[in-house]
C-alpha cells in the first residue's frame, strides 16, 4: 500500500481522466465494460482485459482515497 500512499493526487486524476476514460468517444471503455458486466455479457478475454486496464485508475482512486478518509496513511 505504500506505493499508492506515495502517488499524488494530481497523478491519479490525470490517469483516471486519460486511461479510465479512454477512448471517449463514442462511450468510455470503462463504461461500456461496466454495462457489458451488469448485462452478463462480459464473456470474451479481450473484454475483461479491457475492464481491468481502464478500471485500474478508478480502483486505485478509491483505495487511496478509503485510506486517506480512514487515516491509514502513513
Amino acid at each position: 500500500m505504500r506505493f499508492i500512499d506515495r502517488l499524488s493526487w494530481g497523478y491519479i486524476v490525470l490517469f483516471c481522466l486519460t486511461l479510465g476514460l479512454a477512448p471517449f468517444v463514442p462511450m468510455p471503455h470503462v463504461v461500456e465494460k461496466l454495462g457489458m458486466l451488469l448485462q452478463g455479457t462480459l464473456q470474451r478475454p479481450i473484454d475483461v482485459f479491457d475492464l481491468f486496464l481502464h478500471g485500474s485508475p478508478w480502483l486505485v482512486a478509491v483505495i487511496k482515497g478509503v485510506r486517506v478518509l480512514t487515516g491509514r496513511v502513513a
